[in-house]
């Protein structure tokens, strides 16, 4: 059995009905979950038991302190998994199926993300090293052919996205996650409002766990980059992105260096 959790703000409430009719065509879905963070509260409609609707009274509390009400559910009913997924996802359930056998055959693995790419096909490099202040700040503020071959490193885009990589970096936009490697690793770190969490977690997981890329399951993602165009989700990114390196460390990281150079040796 698994849980869904999706953390919404002021979304396209047709686009959020579709894909949950898709979702709760799985049969080992327990649950599927919509926090949402919206100011306004929306009188959401359910089509079936398995879906329960949060609003947080207006209160916006970001990415994974939403998520986390979603986990602890799962941690509370024992639902062995867990998949944190964002709302612009399309996947069939029959993909949900897949990866969750997937994951009761390999108990050793804490997380998998499948194939990611856009509405054209297009791979999304969302596997990643674990970044320094040069990866995160360098991409967004230097010209792009100067910082072309360490992104390049930095996505792992050598490894040509086609087979089972363990990553320490892995998209928050689709986790499936073993609900007891979560609990291990206290959840998402609520610190962070938005951006980083997913680094921050799948690293953790990373310790004990392997966290995987599994490219057999395919899913689209219309990946919006919010922080591209928006000043002020651009300050929100720069904030958190300053508490992980103040957590972690800015220059001096010893598990990042473990964990990078374990990766690019696979």
């Amino acid at each position: 059995m698994f849980n869904i959790s999706i953390v919404l703000y002021n979304p396209n409430w047709d686009e959020v009905k579709t894909l949950v009719a898709e979702l709760i065509q799985a049969r080992s879905l327990r649950k599927v979950y919509l926090i949402d963070n919206s100011p306004e509260q929306t009188q959401y409609e359910k089509t079936s038991p398995k879906e329960r609707y949060i609003w947080n009274k207006g209160k916006n509390l970001g990415y994974g302190a939403a998520h986390n009400i979603a986990i602890r559910d799962s941690v509370w009913y024992k639902t062995p998994f867990h998949l944190v997924m964002n709302a612009d996802i399309l996947v069939h359930h029959e993909d949900l199926e897949r990866l969750h056998q997937f994951m009761i055959d390999n108990p050793e693995v804490g997380q998998v993300m499948p194939h990611v790419v856009y509405p054209d096909g297009q791979t999304q490099y969302l596997c990643k090293l674990l970044p320094t202040p040069l990866d995160v700040f360098g991409r967004r503020f230097l010209p792009s052919w100067l910082m072309r071959k360490r992104n390049e490193r930095y996505e792992l885009r050598h490894t040509g996205y086609d087979h089972i990589m363990n990553v320490p970096y892995l998209s928050g936009c689709f986790m499936f996650l073993r609900t007891e490697a979560v609990l291990k690793a206290r959840l998402f770190d609520e610190r962070y409002f938005m951006y980083p969490e997913d680094i921050d977690l799948t690293r953790t997981i990373h310790r004990d766990y392997l966290t995987l890329y599994v490219p057999d399951v395919t899913i689209v993602h219309n990946h919006a980059q919010g922080s591209y165009k928006n000043p002020q989700l651009l300050k929100i990114h720069i904030i958190n992105m300053c508490r992980y390196f103040n957590k972690w460390g800015w220059i001096w990281d010893k598990e990042r260096r473990l964990f990078n150079r374990l990766t690019l040796q696979q």
